[in-house]
């Protein structure tokens, strides 16, 4: 079985394993304007990831929700696993939280958490309920490394940062996925500078083109890539269209 990765829209993606584990990376799914997908098309999820706790990537609660109803696992930081935690999701239930460095097992992988250089506080239910930021602070990028598959680096929202390379070096995944969109995140020439760090065979970007102010030119952004990554073949993907591997 080959692998799947679905661009959900914005920074949000559906990524299948050869094995056919359903994981989602930090769904943002109502009021996402590039995604197609309901909250009752993820009660799939085996497990749900979540880098950080910015409303467009913690959901304002999608993601907690989708857990609780689907009967998933959440994988985080423990900051989030806490917060989760006055919400009805136990604190590292089955074993989910990770921190920076660390990794664990779930269902037919090992996932590792890598450094993002990014801050976010907890843009959760209470943000969508009355405007509140809880304390947060942890950011962080996800390796998946399924059983008998190649792994894929999520790397959340982030800039650049030079321990790309040590990422590239020691997990040498074979799928990057990398936001690009500028203003909040890496723009087109700093990811990829990012893809050429990592030097994964294949990269995909994201965090691009939603709004107005992060809308990129495409093809600048390829010619940067082919000048600073040229070991890596770009993919952009429409958003709700899937990449197999």
């Amino acid at each position: 079985m080959k692998e799947k990765i679905k661009w959900i829209g914005h920074g949000s993606w559906k990524f299948i394993t050869n094995n056919g584990t359903v994981i989602y990376i930090d769904p943002w799914i109502n009021g996402n304007p590039t995604c197609k997908l309901t909250m009752e098309d993820c009660m799939d999820a085996d497990l749900v990831l979540i880098t950080h706790g910015h409303d467009d990537h913690i959901g304002c609660g999608d993601g907690l929700d989708i857990v609780k109803k689907a009967g998933a696992t959440l994988v985080t930081l423990p900051d989030i696993g806490l917060y989760a935690a006055k919400h009805g999701i136990p604190a590292d239930q089955n074993g989910g939280a990770v921190h920076i460095g660390g990794s664990i097992r779930q269902k037919d992988c090992i996932i590792r958490a890598v450094n993002a250089l990014h801050f976010s506080d907890i843009w959760g239910y209470e943000y969508k309920d009355h405007g509140e930021v809880c304390l947060g602070g942890g950011c962080c990028g996800f390796i998946i490394e399924p059983d008998g598959g190649k792994s894929v680096y999520f790397a959340g929202d982030t800039g650049l940062f030079g321990d790309m390379k040590l990422i590239g070096e020691i997990y040498k995944p074979y799928v990057s996925v990398l936001p690009c969109g500028d203003k909040y995140v890496m723009g087109p020439r700093e990811a990829s500078i990012a893809a050429g760090f990592v030097n994964s065979p294949i990269m995909i970007p994201g965090h691009y083109d939603t709004f107005p102010p992060i809308k990129i030119d495409h093809e600048k952004f390829l010619a940067f890539c082919k000048e600073n990554a040229p070991n890596t073949e770009v993919h952009m993907i429409n958003p709700n269209d899937e990449f197999e591997f």
